[in-house]
C-alpha cells in the first residue's frame, strides 16, 4: 500500500483533488471532515473542547465560528485545543489505514501536512497549487472571508512555493478542472502500475528543460 499525503494551501482545491482521486477508486481519509465529525453533534470531542473552551458547544456540537474566535491570535489556546484534537486525528488515521490495507493507494488528505510534520507518516506527499491571486479571489469568496483573515491564515502556513519545492509531485489546479482531473488520473494509473520511485524519476525528467539542439 502506497501512503498519500495530500496537502496545500487555502483556497488551492486541494479539496476538488481530493474528491478526484475518491472517484478514480482511491479511499481518502479527510482530516478535516474528520474534525467536524468529533465536534458535532454528539462527537467524541465535544465535552472534552467545551471544558477548555467554555461556550463553545451548542445543540449542533461545537459552534466553530465561536471556536475559531477563541483561539484567534492565541498561539497558547491553539495549542490548548491541538492538545485535545490530535490524539483524535491520529487513531482515526490509524484505524482508516487498518481499514484499507489491502488497497494499492490510499489518501491522506491533511491541510497542515507540513506544519504538523504529517509528511514523515506518508509515502509520497502530492502538493495542489494554484496562483496566488487566484487563490485569493477563491478564498476571498467565502462567506465572511476577509483579507486579513486570509493573510493570518497564511502565515500559519508553510508558503506555496516551498510546499511545491517539498513535495514529490505538484497537482497544478490554477487551469481548468479538466487539466486538473488528467494530472490527477495520469499520477494514479502511474502510482497503481510503477510505485512512487517511477513517478518521481519521471515527473522530474519531464519537467526539466531539455538542452537546445
Amino acid at each position: 500500500m502506497i501512503v498519500i499525503g495530500l496537502t496545500g494551501s487555502i483556497g488551492m482545491g486541494k479539496s476538488t483533488v481530493s474528491a478526484m482521486f475518491a472517484r478514480l477508486g482511491v479511499p481518502v481519509y479527510d482530516a478535516d471532515a474528520e474534525v467536524h465529525r468529533l465536534q458535532g453533534r454528539g462527537g467524541r470531542l465535544v465535552a472534552a473542547i467545551e471544558a477548555a473552551f467554555p461556550g463553545t458547544a451548542g445543540p449542533h456540537g461545537i459552534d466553530r465560528a465561536v471556536l475559531s474566535k477563541a483561539v484567534l491570535g492565541d498561539k497558547a489556546a491553539l495549542h490548548r485545543l491541538e492538545r485535545i484534537v490530535h490524539p483524535a486525528l491520529v487513531e482515526s488515521r490509524r484505524l482508516f489505514l487498518r481499514r484499507h490495507r489491502s488497497r494499492p493507494l490510499v489518501v491522506l488528505d491533511i491541510p497542515l501536512l507540513f506544519e504538523k510534520r504529517g509528511w514523515r507518516a506518508v509515502d509520497t506527499v502530492v502538493v495542489v497549487s494554484a496562483p496566488a491571486w487566484k487563490q485569493a479571489r477563491r478564498v476571498l469568496a467565502r462567506p465572511g472571508m476577509t483579507a486579513g483573515k486570509l493573510e493570518h491564515i497564511r502565515s500559519l502556513q508553510l508558503p506555496d512555493h516551498e510546499k511545491r519545492a517539498r513535495a514529490d509531485f505538484v497537482i497544478d489546479n490554477g487551469g481548468t478542472i479538466d487539466r486538473t482531473r488528467r494530472a490527477v488520473r495520469h499520477l494514479v494509473t502511474c502510482l497503481r502500475a510503477s510505485g512512487v520511485r517511477y513517478c518521481r524519476s519521471c515527473e522530474r525528467s519531464s519537467s526539466t528543460p531539455k538542452p537546445p539542439a
